[in-house]
This record gives structure tokens, C-alpha cells and sequence, in this order.
């Protein structure tokens, strides 16, 4: 019989977060129905789901605002009839509360909370009422799930969660699927000689999209970048290129479903944000074989190889940003060693097939059907 599950976002656009629940959706195939709200309505990731799979998009009850207990016992009455219930980030945190005050007196589906980091307003220091709030929300929920290990320090010494509670799962790809040749993307022609610079970013502050505007606006070696996906901050990149003289060669596509067929395509990955945990986007750039510039966020210094470990710079250190492109712009052999050892460490250690087995196993176990999931994402 299949699990019928809720899941509750802030927004479901094609981000990391909404990445890896699709992915986890299109493994569990018909073991699972699926209910998916967001509070801004946004959600552009259902593009992503394989034929087949069940997945309804009804209205939500308000997410946001004071959390009064009207609006909290809405959104507890929402969560009624479902097997299990799925919140992801501090956008849908009032779903776990809601569940914590009114999990028993309506008999609520046991809730798994997914934290994967944070936007601009906690990238450089945690707000003291969301932690407090959190404490007292995630005492509702069967397991708290982290991707990296700064959140799994986070969780256990700021939101003083028992370590029983806490689940470390590092993010996983279909590593095979990115070997071939890319494809082309779409309005976007290189000169001879130029190298392809590349992200992939929800167009959002926390990214700080000006920052790799600014690097790559500082090289000297012939380049093009190119900035895929999304969001509020598509005006403020451009202004920045226009500003520094580069419009003419930075080129923002857009959205572009399945990045396997493309991301092989750049010569350098880059990624700028002020925070990160364990980013979906660097793991495709390393499966398809690419060397990165990155700031030292999260997990990310202990993700890529030994040999793009230099390459990964202080977030407050533009120069030492623009000098790691610079670099690899101008040494085709090192960009093609480093690419070659980042592809070897993804093949071992991020391929999909474990992460979804041990979502599979916390998720059965969750709702005391431990193989539930498990025949589904073998």
C-alpha cells in the first residue's frame, strides 16, 4: 500500500533542497503518494518529476507570520490523514511546531525535519529566537536530518538536540549519468580560446552572485560566465556587470532542467555564497569532471578532492577568488587533473544509491513500516 506523505517547503523552485526530494520521489516510484506545499506557492520543481509519480500541489494554509495558535492549529489540521509528514528549513518550521502542540490531541503522522542551511539573514550568525524556537519545535519530530557536519554541530550544540535525534546523510547524485558529452547551453556562444566559467544558483543573496561577477570581472585570460537559474536577484547581477563592463560576456539562461546534459560544458565551476552546507550543484560540477573555485562554506572544503582543496577561498577574499579562476583559466593541464581527481572522489563517495537507501530505511522506520520504501529505491 503506498505511503501517503506531506511535504512542507517554503518554496518548491528547483533548488538543492527540492533537488534532492525530487530525486528521493522519482527512487520511492509507486511505494509513495505525495502532497507538496510551499508557502510562497512557488513550484516550479514538480517539472523535475518522473512520469508516473503521484504528487498533488493543493493550496496551503498560511506558513508564515506570528505563529499564533489559530494559524498553527490550520496548518496541524492540514497534516491530518497523511502516513508521514516532511518539513524542510526554517520556512516550514511551523509546520514542526504545529505539530508539537498539536500532534496528540489530533493524532498527527510522525514528522521528519530536513535542515539544510541558511538564507541571508542567519548566513553570518544564527537569529537567538529561531534557536529558541527550534529547541522547542524539534522535540516534536522523529528525526532532525542533516546533510553536512557544521549543521549535524549546530543541531547538537546550539539546538541542544539529543544525538538519537540527529541523522547525518550527505547529498548524493547519479554520478554515471554525467560522463558524456554536454550538450550545448542554450545562448551562450564561446570565441576560440575563451574559457566557460559556470554556476548553478538559485538567483538569490545568500548565493552573492555580485561577488563571482566581481572575480570574474577582475581576469585577464579570456572568459565568458554563465549563471543558471532563478530568482529575485537576476536584476542586481546584471547592474553589477554593467557596472564593471562585462555584460557582454556574463549570461544568465535561466532555469535548465537536468544538469547532467549540460554543467560538463563549463571549464570551471564557481560557487560564491556566503552560506552553504553541502551543495548538490559542486557535486555535479564534480561528476562531470570539473575543477572548482569556491568560497569556504559549510562542508565544502572537505567535499572536493585534495587537489581543488587550495582553490576553495575565505568568503571575505574576492582576490583570492578572481586569482583561483585566473589560475585555472590559464592552465588547461590543471584544470583537467584537478577535474580528473574530483570526478574519482565523486564516483566513491557521492553516488545516489546509498543516500537514498538510508532515506528509504529513516523514512520506513519513521512510520514503523521499516521496508516500506526500501524494495523501491534497491
Amino acid at each position: 500500500m503506498p505511503v501517503d506523505i506531506l511535504h512542507v517547503h517554503s518554496t518548491f523552485a528547483l533548488g538543492g533542497k527540492e533537488a534532492r526530494a525530487v530525486q528521493l520521489m522519482n527512487a520511492f516510484g509507486t511505494a509513495a503518494r505525495h502532497t507538496i506545499i510551499a508557502a510562497t506557492g512557488e513550484t516550479s520543481a514538480r517539472a523535475a518529476l518522473a512520469p508516473g509519480i503521484e504528487a498533488h500541489f493543493p493550496a496551503a494554509p498560511p506558513l508564515t507570520g506570528w505563529p499564533t495558535p489559530w494559524r498553527l492549529a490550520a496548518i496541524a489540521r492540514a497534516m491530518r490523514g497523511f502516513d508521514l509528514v516532511l518539513t524542510y528549513n526554517w520556512g516550514a518550521f511551523d509546520a514542526v511546531m504545529a505539530r508539537r502542540l498539536f500532534g496528540g490531541s489530533m493524532r498527527l503522522p510522525p514528522l521528519v525535519h530536513h535542515e539544510d542551511g541558511f538564507n541571508a539573514d542567519e548566513a553570518e550568525a544564527l537569529k537567538p529566537r529561531r534557536n529558541l524556537y527550534r529547541r522547542r519545535g524539534l522535540a516534536a519530530a522523529e528525526r532532525l536530518v542533516v546533510p553536512s557536519r557544521r549543521l549535524e554541530t549546530i543541531a547538537r550544540t546550539v539546538w541542544r538536540q539529543p544525538e538519537a535525534r540527529i541523522v547525518r546523510i550527505p547529498n548524493g547524485i547519479a554520478v554515471s549519468g554525467y560522463s558524456g558529452a554536454p550538450d550545448p547551453i542554450p545562448g551562450v556562444e564561446r570565441r576560440e580560446g575563451e574559457v566557460l566559467v559556470g554556476t548553478v544558483a538559485g538567483l538569490r543573496p545568500v548565493k552573492n552572485l555580485p561577488r563571482l561577477v566581481r572575480a570574474f570581472a577582475a581576469m585577464t585570460s579570456p572568459a565568458r560566465l554563465v549563471i543558471v537559474g532563478t530568482g529575485p536577484e537576476s536584476e542586481r547581477i546584471v547592474d553589477e556587470a554593467r557596472r564593471l563592463g562585462v555584460a557582454d560576456r556574463v549570461h544568465l539562461p535561466g532555469f535548465l532542467p537536468d544538469p547532467a546534459r549540460w554543467i560538463g560544458g563549463f571549464d570551471i565551476f564557481a560557487l560564491s555564497s556566503d552560506s552553504e552546507q553541502f551543495p548538490i550543484s559542486l557535486l555535479e560540477a564534480m561528476a562531470a569532471g570539473l575543477p572548482a573555485v569556491a568560497t569556504a562554506v559549510g562542508d565544502v572544503a572537505q567535499m572536493v578532492s585534495p587537489d581543488n582543496a587550495p582553490l576553495i577561498v575565505s568568503p571575505d577574499d574576492e582576490a583570492a577568488f578572481a586569482a583561483g579562476l585566473e589560475t585555472l583559466a590559464a592552465r588547461p593541464d590543471l584544470r583537467r587533473a584537478i577535474g580528473r581527481a574530483n570526478r574519482q572522489l565523486a564516483e566513491s563517495r557521492y553516488d545516489e544509491k546509498e543516500m537514498i537507501a538510508r532515506y528509504a530505511r529513516l523514512y520506513g522506520e519513521a512510520i514503523g513500516r521499516p521496508d516500506a520504501f526500501v524494495s523501491a529505491s534497491a
